[in-house]
């Protein structure tokens, strides 16, 4: 419904484009229906799990259910472009993950621009990685996974969610770093990755706080955080740069797109549902317990994160020399 101020507006400026009225209608009658929330990666995993976390409260915020639609594919690539063509009325969001940043420099092609065809909300949350290996593994400590490595150049299997996806950008970089070659295994999500390396079947996995739960049941076996500094949901497990790879540090991300033409009146209302809802108690301990650390912002300091992000991992795709159609 059109507020007194927006009326006198239009009552002084006739010429107003019926197209113009109409979106600051939908602006003030936004949100009036359920929201779908695109996660790009498989149901099950990490980030599944945070998405679903978030739309619970943003649903009590917005009076509005917000539905999790789980499109994983290519990378992340296949959720990412069905926000980006999706219509631009602030109702189909995207649950974006770090893939988002390194997709333009891993890809021969796009269908989509990650920079102008998505319209930043808001940054959820940054994380480390956990280093995890099977209960198998000889390894006891991370510099005794690299001198097991060396000494088995390329035998040794990495598994990760997805090709460029954050966890594998975090491998490729400690590969790099550590200078050991081991043969990567992508999956279809966090969740098949990680059933296979509990008994085994890969050797190693890059993974989020969520799956400490495995390591602290005796499941699996976690060496390393790949944080500057440990984390406080895990202080007992010593950083990639304590086990011998100086200067080695990744912190990953979760945050909320739209659509990249979203009238900037509705995104600026996305993104303070997104803020609110970060400062829910809730769902701040519920994302601590599992090494993620809240992370609201504006949608121009995402925009800005974004961009440094990119060119960030476009280097390391760069040196990898990775190319994918």
């Amino acid at each position: 419904m059109l507020t007194r101020r927006h009326l006198l507006v239009l009552s002084g400026a006739g010429a107003l484009a019926p197209s113009v009225v109409a979106e600051i209608a939908r602006a003030d009658d936004w949100p009036n229906h359920a929201l779908h929330m695109i996660v790009p990666l498989a149901a099950g995993g990490p980030t599944d799990t945070n998405a679903r976390l978030l739309a619970e409260v943003l649903a009590k915020l917005w009076g509005q259910q917000v539905v999790i639609d789980n499109k994983g594919g290519a990378g992340t690539n296949i959720g990412n472009e069905f926000v980006a063509h999706s219509n631009p009325d602030g109702y189909t969001l995207l649950y974006a993950t770090s893939s988002l940043a390194a997709n333009a420099a891993l890809y021969r092609t796009l269908d989509y621009d990650p920079m102008t065809d998505l319209a930043p909300v808001s940054l959820v949350a940054k994380f480390p990685f956990f280093v995890f290996v099977p209960n198998s593994s000889p390894a006891k400590t991370l510099a005794e996974f690299i001198a097991y490595a060396n000494s088995r150049q390329g035998k040794l299997v990495i598994g990760s969610p997805g090709t460029g996806g954050g966890p594998h950008l975090a491998e490729l970089l400690f590969q790099q770093m550590a200078k050991v070659q081991l043969t990567h295994a992508p999956y279809r999500g966090a969740a098949p990755a990680f059933i296979d390396l509990i008994p085994g079947r890969i050797d190693c996995y890059f993974g989020s706080g969520e799956l400490l739960t495995y390591s602290r049941s005796g499941q699996v076996r976690v060496l390393a955080t790949t944080g500057a500094e440990r984390s406080p949901a895990a202080p007992e497990v010593p950083t990639v740069i304590e086990s011998g790879v100086p200067g080695y540090a990744v912190e990953s991300w979760q945050g909320v797109f739209a659509a990249g033409k979203t009238p900037p009146d509705i995104v600026q209302k996305l993104n303070a549902g997104v803020v609110k809802a970060l400062t829910e108690p809730t769902l701040v301990a519920r994302l601590a317990q599992n090494a993620y650390t809240a992370a609201p912002c504006s949608t121009d300091e995402l925009a800005k994160f974004l961009r440094a992000d990119s060119a960030k991992w476009s280097a390391v795709i760069k040196a990898e020399g990775i190319k994918l159609d």
